[in-house]
Protein backbone atom coordinates (compact mmCIF):
# COMPACT_ATOMS: atom_id res chain seq x y z
CA UNK A 1 0.00 0.00 0.00
CA UNK A 2 1.52 3.28 -1.21
CA UNK A 3 1.77 6.11 1.37
CA UNK A 4 -0.36 9.38 1.51
CA UNK A 5 0.97 12.09 0.54
CA UNK A 6 0.47 13.46 4.50
CA UNK A 7 2.75 10.85 5.68
CA UNK A 8 5.57 9.29 4.09
CA UNK A 9 8.19 6.91 5.76
CA UNK A 10 11.64 5.99 4.90
CA UNK A 11 13.30 2.82 6.28
CA UNK A 12 16.87 2.31 5.73
CA UNK A 13 19.96 0.11 7.11
CA UNK A 14 23.78 -0.84 6.97
CA UNK A 15 25.35 -4.04 7.61
CA UNK A 16 28.65 -2.16 7.25
CA UNK A 17 31.11 -1.88 10.08
CA UNK A 18 32.67 1.28 8.58
CA UNK A 19 31.22 4.41 10.18
CA UNK A 20 31.56 6.46 6.76
CA UNK A 21 29.97 3.54 4.77
CA UNK A 22 27.28 2.95 7.08
CA UNK A 23 26.40 6.28 7.73
CA UNK A 24 26.08 6.84 3.70
CA UNK A 25 23.83 3.80 3.58
CA UNK A 26 21.47 4.92 6.09
CA UNK A 27 21.22 8.75 4.66
CA UNK A 28 20.58 7.35 1.33
CA UNK A 29 18.11 5.52 2.89
CA UNK A 30 16.79 8.36 4.96
CA UNK A 31 17.96 11.49 4.53
CA UNK A 32 14.61 13.45 2.78
CA UNK A 33 14.01 16.63 2.69
CA UNK A 34 11.48 17.73 5.16
CA UNK A 35 11.93 14.97 7.92
CA UNK A 36 9.35 15.89 10.95
CA UNK A 37 11.25 12.90 13.04
CA UNK A 38 14.18 10.38 12.60
CA UNK A 39 15.55 8.15 14.49
CA UNK A 40 18.22 4.97 14.62
CA UNK A 41 19.45 2.02 16.46
CA UNK A 42 23.03 0.71 16.21
CA UNK A 43 25.50 -2.14 17.63
CA UNK A 44 28.33 -0.77 20.21
CA UNK A 45 31.09 -2.48 18.13
CA UNK A 46 30.79 1.03 15.69
CA UNK A 47 33.79 3.60 16.52
CA UNK A 48 31.36 5.67 17.63
CA UNK A 49 32.62 8.93 17.87
CA UNK A 50 33.65 8.40 14.06
CA UNK A 51 30.11 7.03 13.57
CA UNK A 52 28.98 10.15 14.98
CA UNK A 53 31.27 12.64 12.95
CA UNK A 54 29.90 10.58 9.57
CA UNK A 55 25.98 10.80 10.63
CA UNK A 56 26.15 14.67 11.40
CA UNK A 57 28.19 15.50 8.38
CA UNK A 58 25.26 14.17 6.94
CA UNK A 59 22.01 14.65 8.61
CA UNK A 60 22.89 18.14 9.94
CA UNK A 61 20.12 19.45 11.76
CA UNK A 62 17.91 17.43 10.86
CA UNK A 63 16.16 16.14 14.07
CA UNK A 64 17.94 12.48 14.49
CA UNK A 65 18.40 10.54 17.65
CA UNK A 66 19.51 7.56 18.67
CA UNK A 67 21.29 4.94 20.45
CA UNK A 68 23.25 1.78 20.62
CA UNK A 69 21.30 -1.45 20.75
CA UNK A 70 21.58 -5.54 21.87
CA UNK A 71 20.04 -5.82 18.86
CA UNK A 72 18.42 -4.29 15.65
CA UNK A 73 15.11 -4.54 13.70
CA UNK A 74 15.36 -3.54 10.17
CA UNK A 75 12.88 -3.71 7.23
CA UNK A 76 13.98 -7.18 6.46
CA UNK A 77 13.94 -8.64 10.29
CA UNK A 78 16.09 -9.36 13.42
CA UNK A 79 19.95 -8.58 12.98
CA UNK A 80 22.71 -7.90 15.31
CA UNK A 81 25.66 -5.73 14.57
CA UNK A 82 24.30 -3.50 12.36
CA UNK A 83 22.98 0.50 12.13
CA UNK A 84 18.91 0.49 11.30
CA UNK A 85 16.74 3.51 11.28
CA UNK A 86 13.70 5.60 10.03
CA UNK A 87 12.82 8.65 9.17
CA UNK A 88 8.65 10.37 9.21
CA UNK A 89 8.07 13.16 6.91
CA UNK A 90 4.66 14.05 7.22
CA UNK A 91 3.20 17.80 7.93
CA UNK A 92 0.83 15.85 9.97
CA UNK A 93 3.64 15.19 12.91
CA UNK A 94 6.24 17.54 15.01
CA UNK A 95 8.76 16.71 17.25
CA UNK A 96 10.30 18.45 20.01
CA UNK A 97 13.31 16.33 21.77
CA UNK A 98 15.72 17.80 24.31
CA UNK A 99 18.32 15.47 26.12
CA UNK A 100 19.02 15.18 30.00
CA UNK A 101 22.34 14.40 30.68
CA UNK A 102 24.18 13.67 33.95
CA UNK A 103 21.72 10.69 35.16
CA UNK A 104 24.24 9.59 37.93
CA UNK A 105 22.79 12.67 39.76
CA UNK A 106 19.24 12.57 38.57
CA UNK A 107 16.66 14.56 40.61
CA UNK A 108 12.39 13.48 39.96
CA UNK A 109 12.47 18.11 39.44
CA UNK A 110 14.97 17.46 36.27
CA UNK A 111 12.48 14.84 34.84
CA UNK A 112 9.57 17.27 35.28
CA UNK A 113 10.89 20.27 34.05
CA UNK A 114 12.31 18.59 30.51
CA UNK A 115 8.83 17.55 30.19
CA UNK A 116 6.85 21.28 31.12
CA UNK A 117 9.99 22.57 28.80
CA UNK A 118 8.68 20.25 25.72
CA UNK A 119 4.96 20.97 26.86
CA UNK A 120 5.68 25.03 26.32
CA UNK A 121 7.63 24.80 23.23
CA UNK A 122 4.56 23.29 21.10
CA UNK A 123 2.23 25.66 23.37
CA UNK A 124 4.66 28.36 21.46
CA UNK A 125 3.63 27.25 18.42
CA UNK A 126 0.08 27.87 19.32
CA UNK A 127 -0.45 23.82 19.91
CA UNK A 128 -2.28 22.22 22.59
CA UNK A 129 -0.58 18.78 23.37
CA UNK A 130 -3.12 16.42 24.74
CA UNK A 131 -3.33 12.37 25.39
CA UNK A 132 -5.50 12.16 22.61
CA UNK A 133 -2.56 13.91 19.73
CA UNK A 134 0.33 13.47 21.36
CA UNK A 135 2.35 10.85 23.01
CA UNK A 136 6.34 10.78 24.08
CA UNK A 137 9.58 8.43 23.41
CA UNK A 138 11.97 7.76 25.92
CA UNK A 139 15.76 6.57 25.05
CA UNK A 140 17.49 5.96 28.16
CA UNK A 141 21.29 4.85 29.15
CA UNK A 142 20.46 0.90 30.19
CA UNK A 143 22.54 1.07 32.34
CA UNK A 144 21.85 4.34 34.37
CA UNK A 145 19.56 2.36 37.20
CA UNK A 146 17.42 5.61 36.86
CA UNK A 147 14.69 4.22 34.41
CA UNK A 148 11.73 3.91 37.72
CA UNK A 149 12.59 7.61 38.73
CA UNK A 150 12.68 9.31 35.36
CA UNK A 151 9.51 7.71 33.82
CA UNK A 152 8.02 8.48 36.94
CA UNK A 153 8.60 12.13 37.01
CA UNK A 154 7.93 12.50 32.86
CA UNK A 155 4.81 10.65 33.44
CA UNK A 156 3.13 12.53 36.51
CA UNK A 157 4.17 15.96 34.37
CA UNK A 158 2.97 14.75 30.87
CA UNK A 159 -0.69 14.21 32.70
CA UNK A 160 -2.51 11.77 30.85
CA UNK A 161 -0.22 11.36 27.82
CA UNK A 162 1.64 7.62 26.96
CA UNK A 163 4.87 7.49 26.97
CA UNK A 164 7.37 4.27 25.79
CA UNK A 165 10.78 3.96 25.20
CA UNK A 166 13.36 1.92 25.52
CA UNK A 167 16.91 1.44 27.60
CA UNK A 168 19.64 1.24 24.97
CA UNK A 169 21.87 -1.81 24.84
CA UNK A 170 25.58 -2.67 23.79
CA UNK A 171 25.21 -5.83 22.19
CA UNK A 172 25.08 -7.77 25.81
CA UNK A 173 28.46 -6.93 27.25
CA UNK A 174 26.49 -4.59 29.70
CA UNK A 175 29.77 -2.39 29.81
CA UNK A 176 28.86 0.90 28.76
CA UNK A 177 25.82 2.40 26.73
CA UNK A 178 25.57 5.37 24.33
CA UNK A 179 22.45 8.40 23.35
CA UNK A 180 22.76 10.08 20.31
CA UNK A 181 21.33 13.75 19.77
CA UNK A 182 22.92 16.80 18.09
CA UNK A 183 25.93 15.42 16.43
CA UNK A 184 27.72 13.15 19.52
CA UNK A 185 26.89 10.37 21.52
CA UNK A 186 26.52 10.64 25.04
CA UNK A 187 27.11 8.72 28.29
CA UNK A 188 24.62 8.75 31.24
CA UNK A 189 21.85 10.06 29.34
CA UNK A 190 18.31 10.36 28.06
CA UNK A 191 16.47 11.86 25.48
CA UNK A 192 12.96 12.05 25.90
CA UNK A 193 11.15 12.93 22.31
CA UNK A 194 7.58 14.37 22.59
CA UNK A 195 5.11 13.84 19.34
CA UNK A 196 2.11 15.57 18.40
CA UNK A 197 0.30 14.30 15.71
CA UNK A 198 -3.56 14.42 13.89
CA UNK A 199 -2.38 10.63 12.42
CA UNK A 200 -3.74 8.01 14.27
CA UNK A 201 -1.44 6.02 16.81
CA UNK A 202 -1.47 3.78 18.97
CA UNK A 203 0.87 3.01 22.15
CA UNK A 204 1.48 -0.55 23.21
CA UNK A 205 2.88 -2.83 25.51
CA UNK A 206 2.45 -6.60 25.59
CA UNK A 207 4.03 -9.41 26.85
CA UNK A 208 3.96 -13.71 26.13
CA UNK A 209 3.93 -14.30 30.00
CA UNK A 210 1.39 -15.04 32.69
CA UNK A 211 1.47 -16.01 36.36
CA UNK A 212 1.45 -18.84 38.14
CA UNK A 213 0.42 -19.76 41.47
CA UNK A 214 4.60 -19.69 42.33
CA UNK A 215 4.33 -16.84 44.83
CA UNK A 216 7.15 -15.77 46.37
CA UNK A 217 7.67 -13.14 49.17
CA UNK A 218 11.01 -10.14 48.88
CA UNK A 219 12.11 -10.21 52.30
CA UNK A 220 15.34 -8.40 51.69
CA UNK A 221 16.40 -6.16 49.29
CA UNK A 222 18.35 -2.95 48.03
CA UNK A 223 16.15 -1.03 45.11
CA UNK A 224 18.79 1.22 44.18
CA UNK A 225 21.01 -1.60 43.21
CA UNK A 226 18.17 -3.61 41.92
CA UNK A 227 19.51 -6.74 44.09
CA UNK A 228 17.37 -9.23 46.19
CA UNK A 229 19.07 -10.72 48.46
CA UNK A 230 16.39 -12.34 50.45
CA UNK A 231 13.02 -14.53 49.07
CA UNK A 232 10.84 -15.95 51.28
CA UNK A 233 13.32 -15.79 54.31
CA UNK A 234 15.74 -17.64 52.34
CA UNK A 235 18.85 -16.61 50.36
CA UNK A 236 17.28 -15.50 46.71
CA UNK A 237 19.05 -17.31 44.42
CA UNK A 238 18.67 -20.50 45.97
CA UNK A 239 15.07 -19.53 47.17
CA UNK A 240 14.48 -19.45 43.00
CA UNK A 241 16.26 -21.79 42.09
CA UNK A 242 14.32 -24.43 44.66
CA UNK A 243 10.90 -23.15 43.22
CA UNK A 244 11.82 -24.22 39.62
CA UNK A 245 13.52 -27.21 40.81
CA UNK A 246 16.88 -26.50 39.51
CA UNK A 247 20.55 -26.54 41.49
CA UNK A 248 22.12 -22.66 42.13
CA UNK A 249 24.69 -23.35 38.72
CA UNK A 250 21.91 -23.72 36.42
CA UNK A 251 20.84 -20.07 37.15
CA UNK A 252 22.35 -18.80 34.03
CA UNK A 253 21.10 -16.34 31.12
CA UNK A 254 19.27 -18.97 29.33
CA UNK A 255 17.07 -19.87 32.51
CA UNK A 256 16.15 -16.17 33.54
CA UNK A 257 14.94 -15.62 29.55
CA UNK A 258 11.70 -18.13 30.51
CA UNK A 259 11.59 -17.72 33.85
CA UNK A 260 11.08 -14.87 34.61
CA UNK A 261 9.08 -13.34 37.80
CA UNK A 262 5.79 -11.08 37.34
CA UNK A 263 3.83 -8.49 39.39
CA UNK A 264 0.42 -7.54 39.15
CA UNK A 265 -0.13 -3.60 39.46
CA UNK A 266 -3.36 -2.31 39.29
CA UNK A 267 -5.05 -4.90 37.44
CA UNK A 268 -1.93 -5.13 34.92
CA UNK A 269 0.82 -7.57 35.14
CA UNK A 270 4.35 -6.45 34.82
CA UNK A 271 7.46 -8.43 33.88
CA UNK A 272 10.53 -8.57 36.21
CA UNK A 273 13.75 -9.54 34.70
CA UNK A 274 16.54 -11.33 36.24
CA UNK A 275 20.03 -10.16 35.15
CA UNK A 276 22.50 -12.68 36.92
CA UNK A 277 22.97 -14.42 40.61
CA UNK A 278 25.92 -13.30 42.41
CA UNK A 279 28.22 -15.08 44.37
CA UNK A 280 26.45 -14.22 48.05
CA UNK A 281 23.48 -15.62 46.31
CA UNK A 282 21.56 -12.65 45.69
CA UNK A 283 19.72 -11.88 42.58
CA UNK A 284 20.33 -8.55 40.31
CA UNK A 285 16.76 -7.47 38.71
CA UNK A 286 17.18 -5.52 35.49
CA UNK A 287 14.52 -2.83 37.73
CA UNK A 288 13.78 -2.11 41.21
CA UNK A 289 12.43 -4.42 43.34
CA UNK A 290 10.99 -3.55 46.97
CA UNK A 291 11.02 -5.38 50.00
CA UNK A 292 7.31 -6.65 51.00
CA UNK A 293 6.86 -6.96 47.48
CA UNK A 294 4.34 -10.51 46.33
CA UNK A 295 5.70 -11.71 42.89
CA UNK A 296 5.03 -14.59 40.65
CA UNK A 297 7.15 -17.48 39.06
CA UNK A 298 6.18 -16.21 35.34
CA UNK A 299 4.65 -18.48 32.90
CA UNK A 300 5.33 -18.02 29.37
CA UNK A 301 3.10 -18.70 26.43
CA UNK A 302 3.54 -18.24 22.33
CA UNK A 303 5.79 -15.31 22.03
CA UNK A 304 4.74 -15.54 18.05
CA UNK A 305 0.83 -15.98 18.30
CA UNK A 306 1.05 -12.77 20.77
CA UNK A 307 2.77 -10.92 18.90
CA UNK A 308 0.29 -12.19 15.88
CA UNK A 309 -2.55 -10.92 18.24
CA UNK A 310 -0.94 -7.74 18.43
CA UNK A 311 -0.25 -6.59 15.18
CA UNK A 312 -4.51 -8.45 14.62
CA UNK A 313 -5.34 -5.30 17.34
CA UNK A 314 -3.54 -2.69 15.26
CA UNK A 315 -4.93 -3.21 11.94
CA UNK A 316 -8.34 -3.23 13.58
CA UNK A 317 -7.64 0.12 15.19
CA UNK A 318 -5.40 2.02 12.81
CA UNK A 319 -5.79 -0.18 9.88
CA UNK A 320 -2.28 -0.90 8.04
CA UNK A 321 0.42 0.85 10.14
CA UNK A 322 2.52 3.08 8.58
CA UNK A 323 5.26 2.52 10.82
CA UNK A 324 5.95 0.98 14.00
CA UNK A 325 8.50 2.11 16.73
CA UNK A 326 9.54 -0.96 18.91
CA UNK A 327 11.44 -1.69 21.97
CA UNK A 328 12.13 -5.16 22.45
CA UNK A 329 13.79 -6.85 25.34
CA UNK A 330 17.39 -8.41 24.85
CA UNK A 331 15.77 -11.20 27.01
CA UNK A 332 12.98 -11.94 24.22
CA UNK A 333 15.84 -11.95 21.64
CA UNK A 334 17.56 -14.59 23.73
CA UNK A 335 14.41 -16.58 23.90
CA UNK A 336 13.63 -16.43 20.62
CA UNK A 337 16.96 -17.92 19.57
CA UNK A 338 16.83 -20.55 21.83
CA UNK A 339 13.42 -21.91 20.74
CA UNK A 340 14.38 -21.01 16.89
CA UNK A 341 12.34 -18.49 16.71
CA UNK A 342 13.92 -15.28 15.53
CA UNK A 343 13.53 -15.95 11.53
CA UNK A 344 9.40 -15.86 12.31
CA UNK A 345 9.30 -13.08 14.61
CA UNK A 346 11.90 -10.94 12.16
CA UNK A 347 9.19 -11.75 9.25
CA UNK A 348 6.10 -10.50 11.39
CA UNK A 349 8.03 -7.52 12.27
CA UNK A 350 9.10 -6.94 8.60
CA UNK A 351 5.23 -7.65 7.73
CA UNK A 352 4.14 -5.21 10.23
CA UNK A 353 6.79 -2.23 9.34
CA UNK A 354 8.67 -2.23 12.54
CA UNK A 355 12.07 -0.33 12.91
CA UNK A 356 13.34 -0.72 16.42
CA UNK A 357 16.02 -1.94 18.67
CA UNK A 358 16.63 -5.05 21.55
CA UNK A 359 16.71 -3.35 24.83
CA UNK A 360 18.22 -3.74 28.62
CA UNK A 361 14.51 -2.56 29.29
CA UNK A 362 11.19 -0.88 28.24
CA UNK A 363 9.38 2.07 29.43
CA UNK A 364 5.39 2.53 29.22
CA UNK A 365 3.66 5.10 30.60
CA UNK A 366 5.25 5.58 34.17
CA UNK A 367 6.38 2.18 34.75
CA UNK A 368 10.08 0.46 33.67
CA UNK A 369 9.06 -3.30 32.68
CA UNK A 370 11.05 -5.92 31.63
CA UNK A 371 10.20 -8.67 28.88
CA UNK A 372 7.95 -7.14 26.94
CA UNK A 373 7.60 -5.41 23.46
CA UNK A 374 6.25 -1.54 23.66
CA UNK A 375 6.06 0.99 20.95
CA UNK A 376 3.94 3.36 18.82
CA UNK A 377 2.02 2.11 16.14
CA UNK A 378 1.38 5.08 13.75
CA UNK A 379 -1.48 5.10 11.14
CA UNK A 380 -2.60 6.57 7.44
CA UNK A 381 -4.37 9.73 8.22
CA UNK A 382 -8.32 8.95 8.33
CA UNK A 383 -10.57 9.48 5.95
CA UNK A 384 -12.99 12.52 6.46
Amino acid sequence: MAAPPEIAVHRGFSASRDPAIAAEELYRAIGKPGVSFATFYCTAEYDLPALARELHARFGDMPLIGCTSAGEINPTGYTDGSLTGVSIVSDQLTAEIDLIDSLDSFVLSRGEQTAHNLLNRFLQRGVTPTSANTFALVLIDGLSGQEEPLVFALSRALGGMQLFGGSAGDDGRFKQTWIYYRGAFHEHSAIVALMHTTLPFMVFKTQHFESTDQRLVVTRADPATRTVYEINGEPAAREYARVLGLSLDRLQADVFAVHPVAVRIGGTLYVRSIMHANPDESLTFACAINEGIVVSVAKGLDLLADLEALFADIRERLGPPALVLACDCLFRKMEMDQRGLRGAVGEVLARNQVIGFATYGEQFNGMHVNQTFTGVALGYPRAA
